[in-house]
């Protein structure tokens, strides 16, 4: 008699433990793509070795989100040599941290192509509607809202691998991660209402930053409009599309407005 009902329990006890499987699996690939974190620092690391080494080629001029360059060079009196040192302890501690995350989670080396694709595709249509926003309704240049006048090539290059990934890591992985977090989980409010105070902020953070003395532009109506409304994508994209995607969607814009755009 207590045979009987061992076979039921037991399929029902297999198909439970099936459903646990694949929930599990679903688990396991959650946040894989572009909007891994983790895999997403490492997609970027290009941009930021790019700009680090050009640094040495285009100082005193650097990006304004690079509060770690200025201070190494200003505040500690750092060689241009010795700059070079550092940067190449950050790409070694880079591969070492690599080489131990890939053996506690998944990483997506393989994103970099679509991830690339995917941000140009971002950058030219949004770029394109963006100048024509300015050109046309502000009556302002597009260069002037990137702010290095007649830059020569390779500075223009290299600034704009810092915008996608200094600007891109202050703003939108620090200053926006930050804001949403703390406006639901301290402040107990919606995650939507977070979510657009923390764009919202990040984007004026964004725009104002680069209108402060000594280094800022002046102030123009029209260009702080303008980096509001592009800081208001790049949120959108990093919060949706993921940090990777973000950071070379704004790396890609700059290249064609400043150089890809007579």
């Amino acid at each position: 008699m207590l045979r009987v009902p061992l076979k039921p329990v037991k399929t029902i006890k297999s198909a439970r433990s099936g459903r646990t499987v694949k929930a599990a699996a679903k688990t396991k690939t959650r946040g894989s793509g572009s909007r891994n974190l983790v895999t997403s620092l490492i997609l970027v690391f290009p941009l930021f070795l790019i700009y680090q080494l050009g640094v040495v080629l285009i100082y005193p001029m650097i990006n304004g989100a690079d509060f770690l360059t200025r201070f190494l060079f200003q505040n500690l009196g750092l060689s241009r040599s010795a700059y070079l040192g550092y940067t190449a302890a950050v790409a070694v501690l880079y591969v070492l941290t690599v080489a131990i995350l890939r053996r506690k989670q998944q990483i997506h080396l393989t994103m970099f192509m679509p991830v690339l694709l995917e941000s140009a595709i971002y950058a030219l249509t949004m770029g394109s509607v963006i100048v024509l926003v300015m050109t046309r309704i502000f009556g302002v240049s597009p260069s002037l809202a990137v702010g290095i006048g007649q830059a020569g090539f390779v500075t223009r290059i290299v600034m704009s691998m810092g915008a996608g990934f200094w600007e891109e890591t202050t703003f939108r992985l620090g200053l926006m991660t930050g804001t949403a977090r703390l406006c639901e989980r301290v402040v107990g409010m919606r995650p939507t209402v977070a979510l657009l105070i923390a764009l919202v902020l990040s984007s004026l953070v964004f725009s104002a930053v680069h209108h402060i003395p000594p280094y800022g532009d002046p102030l123009h109506l029209g260009v702080f409009t303008f980096r509001f409304l592009a800081g208001m994508c790049f949120g959108l994209l990093f919060w949706f599309r993921g940090f990777a995607v973000a950071a070379y969607t704004h790396a890609i814009y700059d290249v064609y407005v400043l150089i890809l755009r007579p």
